[in-house]
């Protein structure tokens, strides 16, 4: 694909409404070979303007349930097959996950997210979850999230009735690597939790994890899913390899190809919420900045699942700095 031809699509892309990009083009705007970066990030921050305006929105986690995962996701040191040396703990309680969110508030934050380890949850830790986010939607005015794992309708239903209005549940990462990446479960049975999250009144975030080894191809593949699934918003996630994990040595994605990633979810996906969550710091660094510049209107802010993020202050200034603001 010729400097020209990326051109006539990034112009249609911001011109046209009812212009749909295909694969093909849109490896052509983000692979090396191919791409300009400058010419890229403007239509990516163009399109998030036109989407998003000037808001954006920043979220936060808890670790509410830690490891002992059954499943064996090659990143994952949450995961019971690798060796990581990471804390391991039963459902905090309801004062415990209600105090977090209390202070991500403090610190911020506009929605909060519980997450647990593990396959799925029975019946006696969803009970528990419920009591915390109707206090948390007494006292704070966060947005609460769920990122519980594989989701059934009766569960689904118990969660919207406390609250609960957005659900995670990330893919990972294209359909044609994920054997690369996970043999305990299927594909398919990630879609079937996004459909049924969707089916029963969340808004529901899932995206993926960008440098598990994928191709630039493979990028385009998830991204293009996610684009025929019901997703609100698509987290953007990259690899900060954990000692202990399969994926232990796999190099950190650049800054230039991480940030390409970031215009590609907005560009295939230009009306949803893109949130750039775990792994900014490390692949980032310096270029943490440009996420926004990138077609990103979202933001995890302070800690992650088993590594830490940076003070969420500094998120708070830079956000602001770049013009933008928070509900």
């Amino acid at each position: 694909m010729t400097p020209t031809d990326n051109g006539t699509i990034l112009g249609k892309l911001l011109s046209d409404t009812g212009f749909h990009i295909t694969p093909a083009e849109a490896l052509g705007l983000v692979q090396p070979e191919t791409r300009n970066l400058s010419a890229l990030f403007h239509a990516s921050d163009t399109l998030r303007q036109k989407a998003k305006g000037s808001t954006v929105f920043l979220c936060s986690i808890i670790n509410a349930r830690s490891g002992k995962c059954s499943e064996n996701c090659a990143f994952c040191s949450q995961s019971s097959f690798h060796d990581t040396q990471i804390p391991i703990y039963p459902l905090l309680s309801t004062e415990e996950m209600v105090a977090k969110a209390l202070d991500m508030e403090k610190q911020g934050a506009t929605h909060y997210s519980i997450v647990t380890s593990g396959h799925s949850l029975g019946d006696a830790d969803i009970d528990a979850i419920c009591r915390a986010v109707e206090i948390i939607r007494t006292q704070t005015a966060l947005t609460v999230c769920g990122s519980l794992g594989m989701l059934s309708e009766k569960s689904a239903k118990r969660l919207i009735s406390s609250g609960m209005t957005r659900y995670h549940h990330n893919l990972e990462t294209a359909r044609s690597h994920f054997p690369n990446i996970c043999t305990t479960h299927s594909y398919e049975e990630d879609i079937e939790t996004i459909r049924t999250a969707a089916d029963n009144g969340f808004k529901v975030c899932s995206g993926g994890i960008f440098g598990l080894g994928e191709s630039w191809q493979q990028r385009v593949e998830l991204c293009f899913t996610l684009k025929d699934l019901p997703v609100d918003t698509v987290p953007v996630n990259f690899l900060n390899p954990v000692k202990g994990t399969r994926l232990e040595h796999m190099p950190l994605v650049s800054p230039m190809d991480a940030l390409a990633c970031i215009a590609l979810v907005r560009l295939t996906n230009p009306h949803r919420g893109v949130t750039v969550c775990g792994g900014r710091e490390v692949t980032l660094r310096d270029f943490q900045s440009w996420v926004y510049l990138a077609g990103a209107d979202g933001l995890m802010i302070g800690n992650y699942l088993t590594t830490s993020g940076r003070d969420a202050a500094m998120d708070i200034n830079m956000t602001r700095d770049a013009g933008l603001t928070w509900t």
